[in-house]
Order: C-alpha cells, then structure tokens, then sequence
C-alpha cells in the first residue's frame, strides 16, 4: 500500500512538472497586430469638444467638404461631436471580411462619448497600410465609479469606449504559412535548458532531427519532406509535454506592498538582521484661546497639532533554515509589515544570500 502511495506521488508530482510546448512557446509569424485611426464620433449629447479644441473643428470641416459641404471652421460648433483615437488588434491570419472590435478613446476636451456613433474610420497598421475600416455606436458600459474630488461621482470612463464588430477587416495580412519551409518557435521566457529540452522532445517524438535550438529563446523546425498536412504538423508539436523549468521568482508591487513568490526558492544560511521603525504619530486637539484682559478680543476655539516621531530599537534575530518559507514565517511572527518585508528581502538579495529573480513593478 506503502509503495502505491509513494508511485501515485511521484506521478502527481512529474505530471505537475510537465506543460505543454505550446503553453511555453509562440509560433513566428503568428501574433497580433495594433491598427491606429483617427476618427469623429458624432451624435452626443452636448458632451462633446469645446470650441478651442481646433483639430475638431477643422476635421468636421474636412469631412464636410468630402460630402460637398463648404464651411468655414470657425463657423462649426462641436458639442455633440469629439476628436478620438480609434484602435484595435489585427489577428493572426486575418483574412478580408473578418470582424474585430475597437476602442474609442477621446483626444479633446469631451466630457462624455458614450451612445455617441464614429464615423467610417481608416485604421492603418505599422507599415502605413490600410487594413481596416471601423464604424458604428460607442458604448461605455454600464456602472458607476466614485471620486475622491468633493465625494463627486461619476459614470466610468465616459472618454473611453468600445464598438463590438466594430471594423471590418479590409486587407489580408501578406504572411503566407504555406510557402514556410520551417516554423520558428520563441520562448515566452528564454532559458537554453528549456530550450534544449524542447528540441530533444520534438525530435524523439518525429524520430528524425527537424528541431534545433538556435539560442535561448529561438528553436527552428523543419518540415519534414512527406508533411501534408501542415496544421496538424504544427498542432501536434505543441500538444507535446516536456518538463517545465521554473525559475524561482519573487514579484514585489512596492505601490501596494504586495509579495509574490514562486518556486523553490534557497537562502545562504545563517543569516542575520536587524531591522528598526521609525513611527511617525499626527495628533489634532482643539483648545480654547482667550484674549487678554482688556485687549477688546473674542474667545475662539483653535485647532493644535502636534506631530511625534518614535524610533524604535531594531531586534537582532537569525535564520538558520534554508528556504525563504521559514524567513517569511519568522518575519509574520515578529509582525513585520509588508513594506518591511519588501525591504529585508531586497537587502538580502544585495548581499548575495538569496537565490531568486527579483521582479519589481
């Protein structure tokens, strides 16, 4: 029964190990691509640009004039209308017809475009090429957010919002995956172990050497002479599993004074720190001035502040076990604060004892 359980662990614990190529890698050539467009969206409800917002002026005016309609630009009044920038993602693939959605986010002064309706926009990819056209409602969502401004209270993100299917695809992207000789794989996090791993893993399953691992982050594969099918060529190479490497990781937000850590993560023992706090106390208390005698003045009640600063004695304390678990456990227990715990960890990764990829956002 003994041996069962331990086999059963063991398996747990290699198939825990184990993650699919395609969860470790991206296939070259195949990604998104960010189109930008500059566009008008009209049909609001006197939320819209100001006067000496010029740009919206004298792009009303340009759009006026394509319909034969001549106007001066200072002769235009856009309240329900404003100036936004258009963006969206070309897929991989992307073929003429398809639908994406678009993010409408104002460049003037509006105050709100929602319910507002773009007009037909040109969205142009990295190369200056037009891809795309987008069109259609804008909507903000639904939901209200608060103000820490005078207790002011707002809908959210009225100068920010989307058109579902809002741009139809208009161009092909020129990338051809069937004239590919090969297919380029690049690590999401480079590490020549894994890259290796990866090549071996492909080869024994093809039984014939179509992988090579170029550098850290780049392994080629061939096709193989007979393939005809190349979809499913691919599709199997990253439904293979191969034995991840898992870098131990801490992610620190030193904003929030968040600590996030990942892997087996070793110290250099014993170590030894001390660690003080300086306390910094406000205290208001209202009192009562009285004039002089004589002095023709009035009693007033006055606000005093007072401002404490206490620094207390730092505490001499070792960590004789391995792990970073035990040092965290031990810091809890001594009701280090988050911000303390940042700072000791930083300082000992400085000193060399901690064996980690320190992440700071």
């Amino acid at each position: 029964m003994k041996k069962i359980l331990l086999l059963c662990i063991m398996l747990l614990q290699a198939f825990a190990l184990s993650t699919r190529i395609g969860d470790e890698v991206n296939v070259m050539g195949v990604r998104e691509n960010y189109l930008t467009g500059y566009g008008i969206v009209v049909g609001l409800h006197g939320t819209g640009d100001g006067t000496t917002t010029k740009f919206t002026l004298l792009s009303i005016a340009n759009m006026l004039k394509k319909m034969g309609v001549f106007i001066d630009p200072k002769d235009v009044k856009t309240k329900n209308a404003a100036a936004v920038m258009v963006t969206a993602k070309l897929p991989p693939f992307a073929k003429s017809g398809m639908v994406v959605d678009v993010t409408v986010s104002s460049i003037g002064d509006a105050k709100d475009i929602g319910n507002g309706v773009l007009i037909r926009t040109p969205l142009f990819g990295p190369d200056h090429k037009l891809y795309a056209f987008a069109q259609g409602p804008v909507s903000t969502g639904g939901g209200f957010t608060e103000s820490n401004k005078g207790g002011k209270i707002q809908k959210n993100f009225t100068t920010t919002g989307v058109i579902p299917n809002g741009a139809i695809i208009e161009r092909n992207l020129p990338y051809s995956f069937a004239h590919q000789r090969n297919v380029v794989l690049t690590l999401k996090h480079p590490n020549f172990a894994l890259a290796k791993n990866i090549e071996e893993s492909i080869n024994k399953a093809f039984g014939q050497p179509l992988a090579t691992a170029i550098d850290a982050a780049t392994i080629k594969v061939a096709f193989p002479p007979n393939v005809e099918d190349r979809v499913k060529f691919v599709s199997r190479i990253l439904d293979l599993r191969i034995q991840s490497i898992s870098e131990p990781t801490i992610v620190i937000y030193e904003r929030t004074g968040t600590v996030i850590m990942s892997g087996d993560i070793k110290l250099d023992t014993p170590i030894y720190i001390s660690h003080g706090n300086i306390y910094v106390t406000v205290q208001k208390q209202k009192e009562v001035s009285q004039p002089s005698a004589l002095s023709g003045g009035t009693t007033k009640v006055v606000t005093q502040t007072a401002t404490k600063i206490e620094e207390q004695n730092g505490r001499i304390f070792s960590i004789q076990q391995p792990t970073l678990r035990d040092l965290v456990k031990a810091l809890n227990d001594l009701g280090i604060s988050p911000r303390d715990l940042i700072a000791i960890i930083e300082a000992i990764k400085k000193s060399g004892k901690l064996h980690a990829k320190i992440v700071i956002m």
